[in-house]
């Protein structure tokens, strides 16, 4: 039932009344569903004033620096919760208590290994092809694997399917690497955490076993955690409406791990790191700093503000304390590390940051970490794929378990011709 009514009103004439809807948090909706029967669509490019769904899964307040999972505020679950139980909260709605969490923790370990003929594919990709383009065919590629377990209406399938994509992710991810840098395969090891079992198997090699730092293991997890999920963004509503057609889902992640690759969603954090290699050294940060208040100039910082937080980004405070915390363990004396450093201490105290809250962001700081980790540049999307997949399990999951579900289909405003005359070639 409606809590209010909205009238639409064209030369005077009411066209329609249309239900206005409260959620339990965030702006009201107005429900235009039946809009078309008077003859008139919306207009939204890029969605910015339309609600796609309902949905129960994630909430954020930009202006107010919101952004919580489940109800769960995200600091609280960076700083007290690990991957694995964002998880469980992400696809059941509560946090576990001790016996379910151990009991998700050992399903999961128990699907961490991929089919040993899933490694032939690597052996198809050219030496010097992209971890993207091996991570979305590939997770494409495991429904020719479980293809006797793909009915999406079966919540119990859905439920394996997801637990197979959170599971077999970090191995897929880490074979990616290795493939690309020409080493073997690293198998996973069921003895270690989520996190360290992903640094293990992109770093050791046969003949020298890789001692995970817990500080680093720490850092690992909690930008896994602070890129579970963000709402309604290009990839997961992506995966939605490869969804809403039945697809299967592994065909459902691949297609967001597509969406993620492009530039303007997924490649944030590379893009912090390609604009500190731009500037190159301390004695060029002013330089570049000027270039950013000016407004003719087209140089923009990279990593600095958020289109949708626009207050502070409630993860960058967790992820600073982390990048700091690994910094300072590793020691390394690197002059990209130095310019960032100097940029951080721009942005937090020059006033033109302050006012226009240019502050840095999620992924300013996580490329800093992956960087020290020592992560190549073209992998830091394929770790951001490997965090959001859950994300876009728990919409996939939500969406389908939903009645009167139905297949996304937008329409549009139509510019081309209209009633032209078809001429034979033969008479042209």
């Amino acid at each position: 039932m409606a809590d209010s009514k909205a009238s639409l009103s064209i030369d005077g004439n009411v066209i329609a009344e249309l239900p206005i809807h409260k959620g339990s948090a965030g702006n009201d909706v107005i429900d235009i569903r039946t809009l078309g029967a008077a003859g008139y669509f919306t207009y939204d490019p890029g969605f910015m004033a339309t609600a796609s769904c309902e949905s129960a899964i994630t909430f954020i307040d930009g202006d107010k620096g919101i952004l919580q999972h489940r109800g769960y505020a995200i600091d609280s679950l960076a700083k007290q919760a690990d991957y694995l139980e964002v998880c469980y909260i992400l696809l059941h709605g509560e946090a576990p208590n001790r016996t379910q969490y151990d009991e998700f923790k050992g399903i999961i370990n128990n699907h961490t290994m991929v089919h040993e003929k899933l490694v032939h594919f690597f052996h198809g990709f050219l030496p010097d092809a992209h971890p993207m383009a091996m991570l979305c065919g590939v997770v494409g590629a495991l429904s020719s694997f479980y293809h006797s377990d793909l009915d999406i209406h079966a919540p119990d399938q859905r439920m394996r399917s997801a637990h197979r994509l959170i599971a077999k992710m970090p191995t897929i991810a880490a074979m990616a690497y290795k493939y690309s840098i020409g080493q073997p395969f690293v198998y996973p090891r069921n003895d270690l955490n989520y996190a360290e079992n992903f640094l293990h198997m992109m770093f050791s090699v046969p003949a020298e076993e890789y001692v995970v730092s817990p500080t680093v293991a720490r850092a690992m997890d909690r930008i896994f955690t602070l890129h579970a999920d963000h709402e309604q963004n290009a990839s997961t509503s992506t995966v939605r409406l490869a969804g809403s057609s039945g697809a299967n889902p592994y065909a459902c992640i691949a297609a967001g791990v597509a969406s993620l690759w492009g530039p303007a969603h997924g490649g944030a954090n590379e893009a912090c790191l390609t604009m500190l290699t731009e500037i190159g050294s301390l004695d060029r940060v002013d330089e570049y700093v000027a270039k950013a208040k000016d407004k003719s100039d087209p140089f923009r910082l990279m990593g600095f503000g958020h289109r949708v937080y626009k207050n502070f980004d409630p993860r960058a405070t967790v992820m600073r304390d982390t990048c700091h915390e690994v910094l300072k363990e590793l020691g390394i004396q690197d002059p990209l590390l130095d310019v960032a450093m100097a940029l951080e201490k721009v942005a937090l105290e020059d006033s033109y940051f302050i006012e226009k809250k240019l502050y840095p962001n999620v992924d300013f700081y996580s490329g800093i970490i992956l960087k020290a980790i020592g992560i190549p540049t073209n992998m830091f999307t394929v770790i951001f794929a490997m965090s959001r997949n859950v994300g876009w399990i728990a919409h996939w999951d939500e969406m389908l378990g939903q009645p009167g579900q139905k297949i996304g289909r937008p329409r549009q405003k139509y510019t081309g011709e209209i009633n032209r005359t078809f001429i034979p070639l033969s008479e042209r």
